[in-house]
């Protein structure tokens, strides 16, 4: 029976059989209203409690710093919009590769007196710092940089970033979604105000993220009504997601080094491959995940390519999933200085927990066979 290979980890990760086995009794036997009084209740809060302490252990934070959400974009949404809601307008300053939950809410901001920013990268992908500088001389009130990009890899300095910022006096975000599980994530040593994270990217279920918010920053909650999470998002939780999202974490730290240690040697095989078909890996020369490999081979269409090898029966991703409606060149890319055609041509593998060495060796004969066939029909056309 033919299996796809799916290798499109940083889109979203399947659910791990442990993190399903502790959320199946809340889809059964189990249930109750954390808000209730009684013991089922009871029960539902005495689970949240339990996973709100698992997420914070996670990333070195105290559970009362915790707010849970619907996910990362809603997590990012609510400290942007929510710190912009109780201070006085002024400048908001994103990296120029934020995933659009993060530019999209800073762009927004503008319609409510706030002038919005990107700050430039360089042709790696990292933070352009003197760029930075400039920025900070006008001293913005929020600023947001993601510790890992969700397309490159590339991971960025963000704890000497934080610092500056506070020098300032502005409040500091950072959108760790992808960088979760694959690398270590300290909200103390990263000295930011606020912290993004997500339980699908961890093999956790969909639906359930978090913003870690240090407690002395008052945000305006996104949604109104019972109080829950601080006042900072209210609505029934789901219990379910939560003990998933929970459970995602303590096993993301358990298996965080051996598993970075064993993708960053299947990443090397993958791209000493791809470099005998002449391909380019982006931000090949910054720390980057282990698991995420960037690519583009000059004169092929990315997406054209992508739907080959799904037809071959490999599952890559021509840049961000949440974004790959729009027809333009990846967003990272241009803001990186790379031209727009060969833009077009990205391919993004991303390696898992169950990703192999024959996942890789598989992908490289498909990935051979697919552009001998794009060429042939290239040919012919001419």
């Amino acid at each position: 029976m033919f299996m796809p290979v799916y290798l499109d980890h940083n889109a979203t990760t399947p659910l791990d059989p442990a993190v399903r086995e502790a959320m199946m009794p809340w889809f059964g036997e189990r249930f109750g209203n954390a808000s209730s009084r009684h013991e089922y209740g009871r029960a539902a809060r005495k689970a949240i409690d339990e996973a709100r302490g698992q997420v914070a252990a996670a990333v070195n934070a105290h559970s009362t710093e915790v707010i849970f959400t619907s996910g990362g974009s809603e997590a990012n949404n609510l400290f942007l919009k929510g710190a912009a809601a109780l201070l006085k307008p002024g400048l908001v300053a994103v990296g120029a590769i934020e995933h659009p939950c993060v530019r999209e809410p800073a762009r927004q901001l503008v319609r409510s007196g706030w002038r919005s920013e990107q700050i430039a990268v360089d042709g790696e992908g990292r933070i352009d710092l003197q760029a930075f500088e400039g920025l900070l001389a006008d001293k913005p009130r929020l600023v947001s940089v993601m510790l890992a990009n969700n397309e490159t890899g590339v991971i960025q300095d963000v704890a000497a970033l934080a610092a500056k910022v506070r020098a300032k006096g502005g409040w500091m975000h950072c959108d760790a979604v992808q960088a979760l599980g694959k690398i270590e994530v300290d909200f103390r040593a990263l000295g930011v105000h606020g912290l993004t994270v997500s339980a699908h990217k961890i093999y956790g279920p969909l639906g359930a993220g978090a913003l870690i918010l240090d407690k002395r920053v008052e945000l305006a909650p996104l949604v109104a009504g019972g109080g829950q999470e601080r006042n900072l998002r209210s609505g029934t939780e789901n219990v379910m997601a939560l003990v998933g999202f929970g459970k995602a974490c303590e096993l993301a730290v358990t298996a965080r080094e051996e598993r970075a240690l064993r993708l960053a040697g299947l990443q090397r095989r993958l791209e000493a491959g791809l470099t005998q078909f002449g391909a380019r890996i982006f931000s090949a020369g910054a720390a980057r995940l282990s698991n995420t490999s960037f690519f583009a081979i000059e004169g092929v269409d990315g997406e054209t390519l992508v739907g080959k090898l799904d037809r071959a029966g490999f599952a890559v991703a021509s840049g961000s999933a949440c974004s790959s409606a729009n027809p333009e060149p990846s967003h990272t890319l241009m803001a990186m200085g790379v031209e727009a055609g060969l833009a077009r041509a990205a391919v993004r593998v991303s390696l898992g927990a169950g990703s192999s060495q024959q996942d890789v060796d598989g992908f490289l004969k498909a990935l051979g066979e697919s552009l001998a066939s794009l060429r042939t029909l290239a040919a012919v056309a001419v």
